[in-house]
């Protein structure tokens, strides 16, 4: 890519002058769709992000907000790393997964948790699964190395990711003292720039510009240089030593590096600050000879922080960076001019810092409206269909995806991956943080570390009492086929995720990823997923308090559907939560199903039915009185008498009942209504629970003029699913599930 001639016309009128070529370089990057949002911003205010929770919003590394005990704050954070990962998948997935962490780290948090929500091309095709495995593997290797739990996320497979998959992966951390926070804006002219981590080579050339155009046919050759290179070991002491410098109050800003490497972390530090800096180039720490002025720039080399540090600490600094084995470099100071760039002597970058970080004019693009699709079913053997939904790859078990990822490292994860949402608990440390020989404790604890317990537990530590309910993904068939009401369904689905767990949703991050916006009915499409998500989200009053924006997705193969990722978060009393299998001992409820409570015929479109079958319709109606549905779920969820809970989504309900049946506990069920027996077993309306109960009554209480429930069977030991659907019936042992359900392991294995 290059400066297009509208923006080098900009470039030219503010500074006065051609651009060197640096300049040039660094505006192209930060001016490109993955750093500016030139088209995507306009339509980001529809997002409401303010709360009495919300600590910092939108704009930073990550988002902070509060718990309810007010003293413990939490970050969350998601990225994208999609064109990365069809170029190398290893190592495309393992550096996303350092770049989040990163921004965690920016903030004075430490990184407690990680979910992936990865879409691929049809899992039949050998290079899907090609890039499924080695995406997996990259995730796996990077979050076990750092010890970092990998603890939910989803996986779905479309015939439209075959030439460009998503990779979206968020991140929590934990701020237990609000005195740790640290924000990506710089304080004051005189404090000096310091560079920690890895030395800066060739690695990761031009990433923001590659990650903001279609990708070619030969993007696998052409591009691999435009792929980071990652090593989490050394993540995993810069995690360390992070720790130790906020342990000791030594950092007054941060931002790690990542698109548009050093250029872009420092000039977007000092713009935020509406300050400028000084920078010396040949000062920075590299790992390759003979690297110039733009390569030192731009290079986004991995596990690199830059923090603005008083004159007085900058010694500390370096020593607790020798401590960890980290190269440190005093690149450069804040200054109250403009954003200065020298290399050997030679001024190359010149320029205002906030007109590199904002200045890039938003794009003016037209959309189309996408078309609502018309209903043409089709005719099925219900057995058959059962069989093949329940055994496609997209509802299939994941199992294999997460047994991969060690989510018991730092002993938080208290319900763990293949349920419908992650329970971390979230503990505090005490404030022993000094020794008498004033090492830090975190430098103290560094073999904790490595064994696994979380950061500054050494010393005494104290139970918050507050469970975390963490819930990401989203599905490409909904959004495919609705985009505005597909991107409702996914926020609702979310926050039932959490409120099925006996959690109340907190706040939320996106990651929204759409094809070429320069397309009208691809934009469309993505201006339908912000305003359902942006819609849902405050219905629900869940602030969606930051994110990312990944545009031109589209490839030789065609443009990806719209994919808005949301990661959702809720919090509630302790950590104990219902589990979504049942225990054979209860009644089985159905809440919130339109079709079982009307003679409302439920739309198939977006459902996996359709997926497998063929046909077409328009998507589920959602239920009525959304807010209320999730919020007296949550307390349901936590009543003594409820032994199950489970999200009736994917699959329909055909999909949600073979999940929670077991080799010990099965369930007899009977599921009628006006509907045909496909509409009934396989619609996939979102906002609906199966729930497990010893007091039914007590449930139909509580949602009295919430929700409808509907009384369909009872659980037993018999390890069957013995189900009737209007005139059919069908008869499922646990086995029988259980091998349908491991069609990803049989073919991976």
């Amino acid at each position: 890519m290059s400066l297009s001639d509208q923006d080098h016309d900009l470039v030219t009128a503010e500074l006065g002058r051609e651009p060197t070529p640096a300049e040039a370089a660094l505006f192209e990057n930060l001016w490109s769709e993955h750093c500016a949002y030139r088209s995507s911003r306009p339509l980001l205010s529809a997002f409401e992000s303010e709360g009495e929770d919300v600590v910092v919003g939108p704009g930073d590394d990550a988002a902070v907000v509060a718990l309810p005990d007010g003293d413990t704050y939490i970050t969350l954070g998601i990225e994208s790393h999609n064109h990365p990962s069809y170029v190398d998948p290893f190592d495309g997935a393992a550096t996303g997964v350092g770049g989040i962490v990163r921004d965690t780290l920016s903030m004075g948090a430490y990184p407690i948790a990680l979910a992936d929500s990865l879409y691929f091309g049809d899992f039949d095709r050998e290079h899907s699964r090609y890039l499924f495995e080695g995406v997996v593997e990259g995730i796996s290797h990077y979050g076990n190395c750092i010890g970092v739990p990998t603890v939910t996320g989803s996986v779905a497979f479309h015939d439209d990711y075959e030439g460009n998959p998503l990779v979206n992966v968020s991140c929590i951390g934990l701020i237990d003292d609000p005195d740790r926070l640290v924000t990506a804006e710089a304080q004051e002219p005189g404090s000096k720039l310091v560079l920690v981590g890895n030395a800066t080579g060739r690695d990761g050339l031009g990433g923001a510009s590659f990650a903001s155009e279609d990708l070619a046919e030969d993007a696998e050759t052409e591009d691999r240089p435009a792929v980071q290179v990652g090593d989490p070991y050394t993540e995993k002491l810069l995690i360390e030593a992070n720790e130790a410098l906020i342990d000791e109050g030594l950092i007054e800003s941060a931002r790690d590096l990542g698109a548009a490497g050093l250029g872009g972390a420092t000039s977007e530090l000092v713009a935020k600050g509406s300050l400028g800096a000084h920078i010396e180039l040949e000062r920075v720490h590299q790992r390759e000879p003979n690297m110039n002025a733009l390569e030192i720039l731009l290079a986004e080399s991995q596990e690199r922080m830059a923090y603005e540090v008083k004159p007085d600490n900058v010694d500390r600094v370096a020593e607790i960076a020798d401590r960890y084995d980290l190269g440190c470099s005093v690149i450069g100071e804040v200054t109250e001019g403009n954003y200065v760039c020298e290399f050997d002597g030679e001024t190359v970058v010149d320029a205002p810092a906030e007109f590199l970080g904002d200045g890039a004019p938003f794009n003016d693009l037209d959309s189309v409206e996408p078309s609502q699709p018309e209903r043409d079913l089709p005719e099925t053997d219900l057995a058959d269909a059962f069989e093949a939904v329940v055994g496609s790859p997209n509802t299939a078990s994941k199992r294999w995806v997460y047994r991969q990822y060690d989510h018991e490292v730092q002993v938080r994860t208290a319900t763990p991956p293949g349920d419908d949402a992650a329970i971390l608990a979230i503990r505090e440390a005490r404030a022993e943080r000094s020794s008498a020989d004033g090492s830090s404790s975190a430098e103290q604890s560094s073999a904790d570390h490595s064994s696994g317990q979380s950061p500054r537990e050494d010393g005494e530590s104290r139970e918050t009492g507050t469970g975390l309910a963490y819930s990401a993904g989203a599905d490409p068939n909904w959004t495919d086929t609705a985009p505005y009401d597909g991107a409702r369904a996914v926020a609702l689905e979310n926050a039932t995720n959490v409120a099925a767990k006996g959690a109340t949703p907190l706040t939320a991050v996106n990651c929204l990823n759409g094809g070429n916006p320069e397309k009208p009915d691809v934009y469309g499409g993505f201006k339908g997923i912000v305003d359902g998500l942006a819609d849902m989200c405050a219905e629900l009053d869940v602030p969606v308090v930051g994110g990312n924006v990944s545009l031109y997705n589209d490839s030789n193969a065609g443009p990806i559907p719209p994919t808005p990722t949301l990661a959702l978060v809720g919090t509630k009393d302790g950590y104990d939560a219902p589990p979504a299998a049942l225990s054979g001992e209860g009644e089985l409820l159905v809440v919130n199903d339109r079709a079982l409570a009307s003679d409302t015929a439920p739309g198939l479109g977006g459902s996996e039915y359709l997926a497998q079958h063929g046909g077409s319709d328009g998507f589920p109606t959602l239920p009525d009185d959304r807010a209320a549905f999730v919020e007296t779920l949550a307390d349901v969820a936590d009543h003594e008498a409820t032994r199950a809970v489970h999200d009736a989504s994917h699959g329909g309900l055909a999909v949600t009942l073979a999940e929670m049946v077991s080799e010990s506990a099965g369930a007899d069920v009977a599921i009628e209504g006006d509907a045909s027996e496909a509409e009934l077993l396989f619609h996939e309306q979102p906002g609906r629970v199966v729930i497990e109960t010893a007091d039914a009554d007590a449930v139909a209480a509580a949602f009295e003029g919430v929700a409808p429930v509907e009384r369909v069977g009872a659980a037993d030991d018999s390890g069957t699913l013995s189900l009737s659907v209007g005139d059919t019936a069908l008869d499922y042992d646990a086995s029988e599930i259980s091998d349908l359900r491991s069609v990803i392991e049989r073919e991976l294995e």
